[in-house]
């Protein structure tokens, strides 16, 4: 089956549980995934039985695809993303991205809980730019023409527009929302100090293991992005070790920040 093929099975999957036209896809990183249980009239399913659907190993992501409407907005919520270093093929990192867009999505909100090379713990950081460092790009292959081109221009792949509808939702909420640089690598390793200084070095404030390949895939399909980092632990050489507990409570402490701004967001893209 091409990949074509299985986009649009899982499409006619979806739509014969009532999934249909969803306005903005959202892609709800590590500890992030509970927003998606404020979704009204919602339709939930469980990843393991979408067709051609991947599968989430990592602590803090639920696995199950929500729909239904939030902020009076039909979105389509991944509780839970696929990581490149779970052994995924790009292809299935990046498969809910392109279903969305058969579906009818406009936009992505994309976030993530990222490691702090500009900024500290608890930052909210809406994206500006990306960084490749994967040492892979999703579109390498046969391109599939009836989504985009064969060299997509990623000049605003982080739409310009979105970000600044975020800053100026911020600024009513009180929120404090930066503006930087992700990085991505590939993981699962936490960078080493050394690493941490180069990028520094190349302009990266945020560092992580996700978000790029959804976003090439994003840009290529013609849909915006708002990409939202939650920081939740400053990088290696910043302080004295990094573990995963502290992703998920530092993520736990700032959620009602994410969600709320979300939220306000979303009702006025």
């Amino acid at each position: 089956m091409t990949l074509l093929e299985k986009i649009i099975e899982t499409k006619d999957f979806l739509a014969s549980k009532g999934i249909i036209q969803p306005e903005f896809g959202l892609i709800l990183g590590s500890g992030l995934g509970e927003l998606a249980n404020e979704i009204e009239n919602a339709i939930s399913v469980d990843y393991a039985d979408i067709p051609n659907w991947g599968r989430s190993t990592v602590v803090g992501h639920a696995g199950k695809l929500v729909y239904g409407e939030l902020s009076g907005r039909k979105v389509l919520a991944l509780q839970g993303r696929f990581h490149f270093y779970e052994g995924n093929p790009m292809e299935v990192v990046t498969f809910p991205v392109r279903v969305m867009k058969a579906l009818g999505a406009s936009g992505v909100i994309v976030t993530n809980a990222a490691g702090g090379i500009g900024y500290g713990p608890g930052t909210l950081m809406a994206i500006s730019d990306h960084i490749n460092l994967t040492g892979q790009n999703p579109l390498i292959g046969a391109n599939l023409d009836d989504f985009g081109p064969r060299f997509p221009d990623m000049s605003d792949a982080y739409s310009k527009a979105y970000r600044e509808k975020a800053h100026a939702v911020a600024d009513k909420l009180g929120i404090e929302l930066a503006d930087g640089v992700y990085l991505g690598v590939t993981g699962p390793t936490y960078e080493t100090p050394a690493e941490i200084r180069a990028f520094q070095t190349m302009g990266a404030q945020a560092v992580g293991m996700s978000t790029v390949p959804e976003v090439i895939v994003a840009a290529h399909s013609g849909l915006k992005v708002l990409g939202i980092s939650a920081i939740t632990n400053f990088a290696a050489g910043f302080q004295s070790e990094l573990n995963h507990e502290e992703v998920v409570e530092v993520t736990e402490r700032i959620k009602e920040d994410f969600k709320g701004l979300v939220k306000a967001v979303l009702a006025e893209l």
